[in-house]
């Protein structure tokens, strides 16, 4: 979802060039182009010097990949937004802050989207896209009203509103790129299933953004529900940490980060392919 300032405060001590665009030469066997935030990515807060080497972060896209047997290309950047996917302008929630500084799973200076309509440009056997974006929209609300429940409430219509128009955007360009395979949105889990409030934001959220997929021939992966399952034991009681989904926080160990630990990617990868081969089975493929 985000990097905490705090951890962007210690990247910048790292000299690292980011890098310029670059496109393979040659289109890779089955590829899967994976977009999308810090969830993608494969994130963890306070990594330190493991920020120099992108192949430190997993992400789910990457269990996808050899789950399905497909050449993952994963292109997403911590802190994107819908928005800053689409526009070098709009705000980001600590994305291009990250780039500048330490490199992406795949190098490219202009816009995700961008990237992505390039790629598929270029790989014309694309077997997957995978789009994972919208909780740092929600967060930058979050900050923007220092969390004040009444602030969040009155501007969450207009952000819900916004999530959806920028998806239905997103998706119309991967369809105007004429990539007619197929794509998967994934919703969000909710870090505490115990927390009506937490719960019910997560909610919304995902509602607008599985909203304008069908009318584009995507499907949508419920990475909320396999959370919530996982969540239903006993000891867990439905937190989303006691269960061992999310990232430890360094600052204690038995709290967590809002990112999801390996097996937490592990439940998305899951919940995706399970979606692709629906999908698959529905075309008759």
């Amino acid at each position: 979802m985000i990097p905490r300032v705090r951890t962007l405060a210690l990247v910048v001590c790292l000299v690292v060039a980011a890098s310029s665009a670059a496109m393979p030469s040659e289109p890779s066997p089955r590829p899967y182009l994976a977009l999308g935030d810090s969830v993608a990515f494969g994130f963890i807060t306070q990594a330190g010097f493991e920020y120099v080497n992108p192949n430190n972060f997993l992400g789910f896209p990457g269990y996808v990949g050899s789950a399905l047997k497909l050449s993952d290309t994963n292109a997403a950047c911590p802190g994107e937004t819908t928005g800053s996917f689409l526009s070098a302008t709009a705000p980001d929630n600590g994305c291009r802050l990250f780039r500048s500084l330490v490199p992406l799973h795949v190098p490219y200076a202009s816009t995700q989207s961008s990237f992505a309509l390039a790629f598929l440009a270029s790989h014309r056997g694309t077997r997957l896209v995978t789009i994972t974006l919208g909780a740092n929209d929600l967060l930058l609300l979050e900050s923007a009203c220092a969390n004040d429940p009444t602030c969040i409430a009155n501007g969450l219509p207009q952000l819900l509103a916004t999530v959806s128009a920028n998806m239905a955007t997103i998706l119309g360009e991967i369809r105007g790129a004429g990539y007619n395979g197929i794509i998967i949105v994934e919703n969000y889990y909710s870090i505490d299933y115990s927390s009506a409030a937490a719960t019910e934001s997560t909610l919304l959220l995902n509602q607008a953004l599985s909203a304008p997929a069908g009318a584009f021939g995507a499907v949508v992966a419920d990475v909320f529900t396999a959370f919530q399952t996982a969540t239903s034991t006993p000891f867990a009681g439905g937190n989303t940490c006691r269960a061992g989904l999310l990232n430890a926080s360094p600052q204690n160990q038995f709290m967590c980060d809002v990112h999801p630990s390996q097996s937490g990617q592990q439940l998305i990868a899951r919940a995706v392919e399970d979606t692709y081969r629906a999908a698959l089975r529905a075309s008759g493929d």
